[in-house]
Parts: structure tokens; sequence; C-alpha cells
């Protein structure tokens, strides 16, 4: 029987590049990942780029718990993405919250 963890969280960010932008976008989320690995409630922190459409570039997270989730987006540096850094370099974005379903 499955079950899911309901104390973990996993989210996807999924950001769409403006053209011509897609390696500013990198290098900007990159910045990201040192501060944010040692938060303590980070499990998982992952960068990724699509292989189908190179301008969507992905992280795949995992949380402790939600706190540790909200904790995180309130980070000065994750608030500054999103509210200055983001807007000239994404044309699209979303943010998925997940629960892991275990064997």
């Amino acid at each position: 029987m499955t079950r899911k963890d309901t104390v973990q969280v996993v989210c996807v960010a999924e950001f769409r590049a403006f053209e011509g932008k897609t390696d500013a976008l990198i290098a900007a989320l990159h910045s990201l990942i040192k501060a944010t690995t040692a938060e303590p409630g980070c499990i998982r922190y992952e960068l990724n780029q699509r292989v189908d459409d190179q301008r969507w570039i992905t992280f795949v997270e995992k949380w402790k718990d939600q706190k540790a989730f909200d904790e995180h987006c309130a980070m000065p540096y994750i608030k500054h993405f999103f509210d200055d850094v983001r807007p000239p370099l994404v044309e699209d974005f979303a943010v998925k919250l997940y629960q892991e379903i275990l064997p």
C-alpha cells in the first residue's frame, strides 16, 4: 500500500526565460543554490534544464516541512530574485507544491 508523506514538501519551480535570456536566468538561479542548501530545512535543491525547450529552467526542491519551505520563501535573496531579478529574465513561471507518495 502506498502512503503520502504529509510532512515533507516537494516544490517544482519552473521558469521560462525570455528569448536570449536563458544564460542570465541560469546564472541568477544558480546564485541561489549555496545559500538555499545551507538552510536547515533544505533536503534537496536541484537545478535542471528542459531537454525539449532549453528556455525552461526548473528547480526540484524538497523541504523538511511546510514551515521550512515558508521560511525559505521569506529569505531576502529569494524575495530579491522574485521581485527584482525575475521580471526582466522570465517570460512565464509556475511554482507547484507536492507531497511525496511513498511505497
